[in-house]
């Protein structure tokens, strides 16, 4: 574009300037405001800056945008997330900007006699110095964006922390917890699980809970389940992610949920390595008293080592039969036909281990406390 043209068009800024404040407002509805304080300002400051940064440019080499220019279009972009807005009003006001800009620069050119062919490259220029506007409030956008969420980030961060380790103060906690845009619930659960299922975990479990990656896993607080529907929305969040969720607990004990839940995922990482079948996610809730025997693994195998003994003169694989046997005998108080179904025999078979278990134990069988340690000590997994 021929740099005389900017010297034709910039006695007229301030006339655009107020022409372009006059119809933007009619055309984005967000900027039908008064005109005064801060916004008013702003709003002059930005269009009188783009139409003299506009005007250097014609004939020139220069970058659309000086650092000082970009500045206060990245300012503008950043103004609107802290406003609470979506950057689309913006973008249409400089949309908005352009078109007026083009409107009254053509009518100065045309009377001034400017030949046509000029218009042509004035109103593109006009428009891609428009985009260049634009691009800079969209990073401001952005970065603010960026900046603001990753505060909050590191908020949950410190706070998922602090309650993990039992020192949220009472006093501070619902400050706390305010700053990091996070609601406190009656009863939290603390979920385990591996970084390979943490992709899209903050997402999928909603702001409602607090991550926290670590070093060799993944943590969330989550509001614990009350009924049916919380707990099968949980379960969607969570499958495939081989997670396990722990018992409900008030704020103070969350240190407790995240104890037994680690405990149970050690649990189940034994009993999957044994072949048993793993559910997805599991709940601890569900398994309360398998994990109750895994708290002292040293006793229960104390317990196992005298009440099993009985069952050292076996060999390996008829021990095991006559283990499982035994087991499905004392949970199904001595019904043969239960006890055959679950072992997949026929209960004639059942007879004769029975024999070979009375045989062994004797009258160890009828002694009620006997029976219940043999219980715990199968159900823990000792054979």
């Amino acid at each position: 574009m021929p740099a005389e043209v900017a010297a034709l068009l910039r006695p007229h800024v301030e006339e655009m300037v107020t022409e372009i404040i006059t119809m933007v407002p009619r055309d984005v509805p967000e900027y039908a405001r008064p005109m005064e304080g801060r916004f008013g300002e702003g709003l002059q400051h930005g269009v009188a800056v783009a139409l003299n940064r506009f005007l250097d440019l014609p004939g020139s080499a220069y970058p659309a945008l000086t650092l000082e220019s970009r500045r206060v279009y990245a300012g503008l972009g950043r103004g609107e997330y802290r406003s609470g807005r979506q950057l689309g009003a913006l973008l249409a006001a400089y949309r908005s900007g352009a078109r007026v800009t083009f409107r009254c620069a053509s009518r100065i050119a045309v009377d001034a006699d400017v030949p046509a062919e000029v218009l042509v490259p004035l109103g593109e220029s006009i428009f891609a110095y428009i985009d260049e506007l634009s691009a800079a409030s969209v990073q401001g956008y952005a970065d603010e964006q960026n900046e603001q969420v990753g505060e909050l980030e590191r908020r949950r961060t410190e706070l998922a922390g602090l309650l993990l380790r039992g020192r949220a103060e009472p006093t501070g906690l619902q400050a706390a917890a305010a700053a990091a845009g996070w609601h406190v619930p009656a009863l939290i659960a603390a979920v385990v699980l591996p970084r390979s299922g943490a992709d899209g975990l903050r997402l999928a479990l909603g702001r409602s809970a607090l991550v926290v990656e670590r070093a060799q896993d993944v943590v969330a607080l989550v509001p614990a389940p009350a009924g049916d529907r919380p707990r099968r929305e949980l379960e969607r969040a969570l499958q495939g992610r081989r997670a396990v969720v722990g018992p409900p607990r008030p704020v103070a004990e969350v240190p407790e949920s995240l104890r037994l839940t680690q405990l149970t995922m050690a649990r189940a990482a034994q009993a999957e390595a044994r072949g048993a079948t793993r559910p997805d996610p599991i709940f601890v809730s569900d398994h309360l008293l398998d994990v109750a025997l895994s708290a002292e693994p040293a006793i229960v195998e104390d317990l196992a080592r005298r009440r099993l003994a009985p069952l050292d003169r076996f060999g390996a694989a008829t021990r095991e039969r006559l283990a499982e046997t035994l087991y499905h005998w004392l949970l199904h108080w001595g019904q043969r036909q239960p006890v055959a179904d679950a072992l997949s025999v026929h209960p004639q078979t059942v007879g004769y281990r029975l024999g070979q278990l009375r045989e062994a134990f004797g009258d160890g069988l009828d002694d009620a406390q006997t029976r219940l340690e043999l219980l715990i000590a199968l159900r823990a997994g000792h054979r």
